[in-house]
């Protein structure tokens, strides 16, 4: 995230000795997202500190009987996980947890191939809703959707993922397990915490549907945290909140020079959808999200697009290299599997996804 927040503040910096520093920046930045991300960010990390995710997955993961179903479970806790604590923190909170089942049930070969399933899960996941992903939470803010639009916007999209995810574990080879044993240690801490990190989370709903000032949710949520555990203010991704300022400005000032303008319009024009997959390979797709949303009110196209373009390369959603610094860290000599297993399943992801829409729309 460091290259990418280097990156975003260069490309302001440039634009900023076309468009000098006037009053109209204040304009450029979306507070009410950034407030929004803060907010929640805050509350998935307080709820991670407490144990929550960790004692979730250990209660299902129980049950497990043989390699698929601990599979089924290990990615698809991300899959479903990742609507609503996001693709990010779904990552931070299950690819450990899942590598460190699987050593327990002697099963490391499985790990490289599990882990790219979690991240595609994650990734695919996070866009049924607005706050699974820092660019659908951006967008949304943007396009005044209604939240039924957004789920009906997302859902055919979301269901062909978990049909995707399915299939792909059904084909692999099944194997019957013994009784694993959870660490004792994954237990919520403090559920008077717990309760309050939840209706922290609900104001944050309420203010996705417009229903509450995002200055009032701040303030609880930072007089809260302040008040019960200062720590998580440690876990916050701040460099994330300041990589969409960056952008803003960007974006902002490449919105004031009529030739880029014209000539980025011109682009989008009817190919707002491959155009958002293509920017999101090299730049990923939270980024594209803040600089093509400024040339293109086509907020559903533009939705899809930077959400399907998660898949492909490894910076094609930031989220993605999370699992790639767990894998690694863990089994440093599976650098190069793990690299070409992605890369392989991404791809052949992506390329499904634009078939079936390419299929649909010929039918």
């Amino acid at each position: 995230m460091n290259k990418i927040l280097m990156i975003a503040w260069i490309l302001a910096g440039i634009s900023s000795f076309v468009v000098p520093p006037d009053m109209e920046y204040l304009n450029y930045i979306d507070f009410h997202t950034l407030g929004l991300l803060f907010c929640l960010m805050a509350v998935m990390a307080g709820l991670s500190r407490e144990g929550v995710f960790g004692q979730a997955a250990g209660r299902l993961i129980t049950v497990v009987k043989n390699s698929r179903q601990m599979e089924l479970i290990l990615v698809f806790l991300c899959f479903v996980f990742s609507m609503l604590i996001t693709n990010d923190v779904a990552l931070i909170t299950f690819v450990p947890f899942a590598i460190q089942v699987l050593e327990m049930a002697d099963m490391r070969k499985r790990i490289v191939p599990v882990v790219v399933m979690q991240t595609v899960a994650a990734n695919l996941g996070s866009m049924f809703t607005p706050i699974g992903n820092p660019q659908n939470l951006y967008l949304y803010s943007k396009s005044g959707m209604t939240l039924s639009a957004f789920f009906k916007l997302m859902l055919p999209y979301t269901l062909l993922a978990a049909v995707m995810l399915l299939g792909m574990i059904l084909l692999r080879k099944c194997v019957v397990l013994g009784d694993l044993q959870v660490r004792e240690s994954e237990k919520v801490k403090n559920p008077w915490k717990v309760a309050i990190y939840a209706m922290i989370f609900l104001l944050c709903l309420l203010c996705v549907s417009h229903l509450l000032p995002v200055w009032v949710v701040m303030f609880v949520t930072i007089l809260a945290v302040f008040m019960i555990d200062r720590g998580t203010f440690k876990e916050i991704d701040y460099s994330l909140l300041l990589t969409f300022a960056g952008f803003f400005i960007f974006i902002g000032n490449m919105g004031r020079i009529s030739m880029f303008c014209n000539f980025l319009k011109s682009i989008l024009n009817g190919n707002e959808i491959l155009t958002a997959v293509i920017s999101s390979q090299v730049i990923s797709n939270v980024p594209a999200a803040l600089l093509l949303s400024g040339f293109t009110d086509q907020w559903s196209k533009l939705i899809i697009g930077t959400n399907l373009g998660g898949l492909g390369t490894m910076i094609a959603s930031m989220a993605s290299l999370i699992s790639y610094r767990f894998l690694i860290a863990a089994y440093p000599e599976e650098k190069r599997r793990y690299t070409l297993h992605f890369t392989v399943v991404n791809l052949g992801f992506l390329l499904g996804f634009l078939i079936a829409m390419w299929s649909v729309r010929s039918w």
